[in-house]
């Protein structure tokens, strides 16, 4: 199974970002992929973390979830649209949700961002839960070929979130990681889940400076179950695309049966 990991460079005009995440995800599809995944915030990243609730739709009903709709049906693939501010009803915060669009258009997954960053060195501050309502469940879906778990950004520092109910085949991750943390910890933390989940992860992420100053880290990558990268991305939008091969998984995990070997759970 093929498929693609979506770098952006999101800014603050949400019809000119959705027609960037279009365009990228035609060209996957155009490689052949199946499977697309679309970075965190992807529609927005705008001036302010407060412009994010003005943006914030009903689940099930938008303008955004209807553009992802009609490019998963138009297309024929699976779309991971990697993050949509969906209302709440908690006043003035909105939840950061992954949601699953499938060939036929239907939104069939939703898992909303539990792990709320929270960064501050003095220089650099960050603080999502001033706008965002944390998600309580772990979620996961079923592709043709594989089970997916699907994470946002900040959860990529919580191994116990990927253990938990682990054996799936791939795990996803969108991002907008700081250009400050990324550098330091992104291709480590990325490596290390796939190292002991023995999975393939596929990471997409925000990259360069965006309206409200900040700079995003890129570095959108593809990892196979042994650890190595298969396709990366520095910089610049573009498509990351690389082939599953579950057989090869599951010949890693017969080898070397650490997922079946554990102790504690």
């Amino acid at each position: 199974m093929k498929v693609a990991a979506i770098q952006m460079n999101s800014g603050d005009v949400v019809e000119n970002n959705v027609s960037l995440a279009s365009s990228l995800i035609r060209d996957a599809v155009s490689q052949g992929c199946e499977f697309v995944v679309l970075p965190e915030y992807f529609c927005l990243m705008g001036v302010s973390d407060q412009t994010r609730l003005a943006l914030g739709e009903a689940f099930g009903n938008g303008p955004v979830q209807t553009a992802m709709s009609v490019l998963a049906k138009e297309c024929g693939v699976w779309i991971a649209a990697g993050t949509i501010p969906i209302l709440s009803g908690v006043p003035d915060k909105v939840l950061n949700s992954q949601l699953l669009f499938d060939p036929d258009g239907n939104c069939v997954n939703r898992y909303d961002k539990v792990h709320l960053f929270n960064f501050d060195n003095g220089e650099e501050s960050y603080r999502e839960a001033d706008v965002l309502t944390a998600g309580k469940d772990i979620r996961q879906f079923e592709l043709a070929q594989a089970t997916v778990r699907p994470s946002i950004c900040y959860d990529l520092r919580f191994p116990e979130f990927y253990r938990y109910n682990c054996g799936y085949e791939i795990l996803t991750v969108s991002a907008a990681f700081t250009y400050t943390t990324g550098q330091a910890h992104w291709e480590v933390l990325l490596r290390s889940r796939a190292i002991e989940n023995q999975c393939y992860v596929i990471a997409s992420a925000q990259t360069g400076i965006h309206p409200n100053g900040r700079k995003t880290f890129g570095h959108s990558m593809i990892i196979d179950p042994w650890g190595n990268i298969l396709a990366l991305q520095e910089e610049d939008n573009g498509v990351v695309i690389a082939d599953m091969d579950i057989p090869a998984l599951q010949r890693i995990r017969q080898q070397l049966p650490a997922l079946q070997n554990r102790v504690f759970y």
